[in-house]
C-alpha cells in the first residue's frame, strides 16, 4: 500500500462561497469556522461565505480565510477516518499542513497567518513589487534570466510549481524586464500575476523578521505527522526547527516541485488536494501522471474522494 499525503492549498485559491456548504452539513466543519470567528470578531465565515471579493483578496484576510477553509476541509476528512501518511501545503498552507499535524493550535495559527499577510503586505509599498509566472522554461533558464534582468531591480525565482512552470518576484521594472527576457528566449507564457506583493524573494525580509518576533509568542510542538517544509523539500519534525524554517520561507523560494518529489521517494502515491481550488492537483499531475489524485473543498468533492481512496 503506497501512501497519502494531504497537500493544502496557498494564497491566490480563495473565492467567495468558500466552506459555505461544508458550514451547513458538518459539525466539525462548524466547529472550525466558530473557533476561526472567536478569535477574529466573527469575520472569517463572513469573509469565506459573503465576500466581497475586493475584501477576501486583501492579503491580511485572504491567509486566515483560506487556512480557516483549509482546516475545515481537513476535520471533516478527519471525522471520516481519512488520514494522511505525510502533509505539505504550498507557502500560506504549510501553516494548514502544520495545524494537521498538531504542531501548531488552529486558534493560534488564525491570528498568526493574520499577521503574516499584514507583515508581507507592508514590506514592500503597493506598486513597487509584483510577480510573474514562466511557463514552459527549464529551472536553468529562469535563473539565468532573472541574473540578466536583475540589472533594473530585484528580481528572483519565488515558487519552483512543477516542471515548466515558475513564478519570479521583486520590483516592478526588474520583473517586466525578466518577462520579456522569457519571452525572447522561447517561453510558452510570461505574465503577471495578480498580486499585491511581491512573495518569496529578498524583499520581504523586513516581513521574515517581524514574523519572527510573533513565532516567539507561538507554541510549535514537534510534529505528529511528518511536514516537508517549502524551504528545502526536506521533512521538518522539531518544533524550533519548524519556527525557522517559517520565517525563511517568507523570503525565500517555494521549492513545491522538489517537496512533491520528496514525498513521492518517501512512497506517496496518493494526494488530496485539502481547500480552495485544485491547482496544486494539478501541478502533481505535471509532475507524474500516474499519481492518484484528488480534492477535497465542498461536499461533493469530499465524498468523490471518500469514495475515491475507498473510505
Amino acid at each position: 500500500m503506497g501512501k497519502t499525503a494531504f497537500i493544502f492549498s496557498g494564497q491566490g485559491a480563495q473565492y467567495v462561497g468558500m466552506g459555505k456548504d461544508l458550514y451547513d452539513n458538518f459539525p466539525a466543519a462548524r466547529k472550525v469556522f466558530d473557533e476561526a470567528d472567536e478569535v477574529t470578531d466573527g469575520r472569517i465565515s463572513k469573509m469565506c461565505f459573503e465576500g466581497p471579493k475586493e475584501i477576501l483578496q486583501e492579503t491580511v484576510n485572504t491567509q486566515p480565510a483560506i487556512l480557516t477553509h483549509s482546516v475545515a476541509c481537513y476535520s471533516v476528512l478527519k471525522e471520516n477516518g481519512i488520514l494522511p501518511d505525510v502533509v505539505a501545503g504550498l507557502s500560506l498552507g504549510e501553516y494548514s499542513a502544520l495545524v494537521a499535524s498538531e504542531a501548531l493550535e488552529f486558534r493560534q495559527a488564525v491570528p498568526l497567518v493574520q499577521k503574516r499577510g499584514k507583515f508581507m503586505q507592508e514590506a514592500v509599498p503597493i506598486g513597487k513589487g509584483t510577480m510573474a509566472a514562466i511557463i514552459g522554461l527549464e529551472r536553468e533558464q529562469v535563473l539565468e534570466i532573472c541574473k540578466m534582468a536583475s540589472a533594473e531591480g530585484v528580481v528572483e525565482a519565488a515558487n519552483f510549481n512543477c516542471p515548466g512552470q515558475i513564478v519570479v518576484a521583486g520590483e516592478v521594472e526588474a520583473v517586466n524586464k525578466a518577462i520579456n527576457l522569457a519571452k525572447a528566449k522561447g517561453a510558452k507564457k510570461a505574465v503577471l500575476l495578480a498580486v499585491s506583493a511581491p512573495f518569496h524573494c529578498s524583499l520581504l525580509k523586513p516581513a521574515a523578521d517581524n514574523l519572527a518576533k510573533e513565532l516567539e509568542k507561538v507554541v510549535i510542538k514537534d510534529t505528529k505527522i511528518p511536514v516537508v517544509s517549502n524551504v528545502n523539500a526536506d521533512f521538518a519534525r522539531e518544533g524550533q526547527q519548524v519556527k525557522e524554517l517559517l520565517v525563511k520561507q517568507v523570503n525565500s523560494p517555494v521549492l513545491w516541485e522538489d517537496c512533491i518529489k520528496k514525498m513521492i521517494d518517501s512512497g506517496v502515491d496518493t494526494f488530496v488536494e485539502v481547500g480552495p481550488g485544485k491547482v496544486l492537483s494539478g501541478f502533481v499531475k505535471k509532475i507524474d501522471k500516474t499519481l492518484k489524485v484528488t480534492n477535497v473543498e465542498d461536499t461533493e468533492s469530499l465524498y468523490n474522494t471518500i469514495k475515491n481512496l475507498g473510505g
